[in-house]
């Protein structure tokens, strides 16, 4: 049976681009009522189509809501959003950056940047929604983008690695905290995934194949079917765990 979240809607951070938007296609194509898109702009960096349009197209329904996860009033008001569809069901914490940045450069407002958004964004994120689900009272799901190099690190991204680090032990703690009111809450953590992000923020060429067992990098579609999975009642006893999505990257490194 194919995985369903037929009635389910979903607040996605940085959903316009890369791995957030083929989440927002993936929910809908498995029966999500609604997305709401919350990101800082409207227009992929891919380019082509809105997510908003994408959705629709495949016969979703969606809103964008303009969201700097810094700020905790786009943060509420991306969750508050969800309540023209029946209230937040799912939430992803997906909205990030990443950077290379040896210690020795390393500036301070480059740390601070990092964890605004990387950890604040989804500490906040996942307090609003935990608040609507828990006023529902029906529970709900978090999840958390994290990466492996929240898992190992990695030379020259320690400012990243702390940021995604954190957000691997906040899952666990707010998975035991809110466990009571039925809300689960789970980190997904990529390896090389093959996005915009990949391409042009941080590029990987292929060198990074020799140590990848799996012998290709990651598309988003790989992350999404984890995350839709993960999102629906099949993982309805799968809490305050990690999930790696990198082709056993990890496993050799």
């Amino acid at each position: 049976m194919p995985t369903s979240l037929e009635g389910k809607v979903a607040v996605i951070t940085g959903a316009a681009s890369g791995m957030g938007r083929q989440f927002a296609l993936s929910f809908t194509e498995a029966g999500a009522t609604a997305v709401v898109v919350a990101d800082i702009t409207e227009t992929p960096r891919e380019g082509g189509e809105s997510t908003v349009d994408a959705v629709r197209a495949l016969g979703g329904q969606a809103v964008f809501v303009r969201t700097d996860v810094t700020r905790l009033g786009d943060l509420e008001a991306a969750v508050a959003a969800a309540e023209q569809f029946g209230g937040i069901d799912i939430m992803v914490n997906n909205a990030g950056i990443f950077s290379h940045t040896p210690l020795l450069t390393a500036e301070e407002e480059t740390y601070d940047r990092m964890m605004d958004i990387n950890v604040k964004g989804t500490y906040f994120g996942a307090k609003y929604a935990a608040s609507a689900m828990v006023a529902a009272g029906r529970g709900g799901v978090i999840i958390n983008m994290a990466s492996i190099a929240g898992i190992q690190g990695g030379p020259g991204f320690s400012v990243y690695s702390t940021s995604k680090g954190a957000v691997r032990l906040l899952t666990y703690a707010l998975a035991g905290e809110l466990g009571e009111h039925d809300i689960r809450v789970l980190a997904i953590h990529p390896g090389v995934i093959d996005t915009s992000m990949t391409q042009t923020d941080v590029p990987i060429g292929d060198e990074v194949l020799r140590v990848i067992p799996a012998g290709r990098k990651g598309t988003a579609e790989d992350v999404a079917r984890v995350v839709t999975w993960a999102a629906s009642d099949e993982a309805g006893y799968v809490s305050g765990t990690s999930l790696v999505v990198d082709g056993a990257q990890t496993r050799v490194m």
